[in-house]
């Protein structure tokens, strides 16, 4: 009853609501085959196992940082959330093969720009698990951070919800 008073008087939970960068199935950040990601120690999120071969941006946001191997982007939303989006476990030691960087530092990006494209099959063969952890780096910034764990998800489909403080 409080809660339908405050939200009444403009005051209500606001949510922040991240589409999906990848195709593919969304797993928990704890099953990641990487202590770094699985502890939660750079962020909250999810995981996914791609589909498809291109990360886009989730939202409209500015390009904080692509990393020089290709195989991950940092990203700044409109809405304030700070993604990180990384392709593989361990694919920096690919040193940028079968990565295609198409955005910079420093842009601005619309919601479905795509940032980087990749080779999964090619990635794969090299022996690289290609899960691709998507961490909200700003998490302690919001009360609580849930993903669409378990469903497979198509690129801008709903992946997870941040729920601000």
């Amino acid at each position: 009853m409080f809660k339908s008073f405050l939200h009444s008087l403009g005051f209500h939970e606001r949510r922040n609501v991240l589409l999906s960068p990848l195709a593919g199935k969304v797993i928990p950040l704890s099953e990641v085959n990487d202590p770094t990601f699985a502890s939660g120690s750079l962020g909250e999120g999810v995981a996914i196992e791609p589909t498809g071969n291109k990360v886009v941006a989730p939202s409209d946001g500015k390009v904080k940082a692509v990393f020089p191997t290709g195989h991950a982007v940092a990203l700044h939303t409109n809405e304030g959330l700070d993604v990180l989006i990384h392709i593989g476990l361990d694919t920096y030691k690919l040193d940028g093969r079968h990565f295609k960087v198409r955005a910079a530092e420093g842009d601005s990006v619309k919601k479905g720009d795509v940032l980087i494209e990749f080779d999964r099959d090619a990635i794969r063969s090299e022996g690289y698990d290609i899960t691709a952890p998507i961490l909200i780096c700003n998490s302690v910034e919001f009360s609580s951070i849930k993903g669409n764990v378990g469903d497979t998800v198509p690129e801008l489909g709903k992946l997870l919800t941040a729920r601000e403080r």
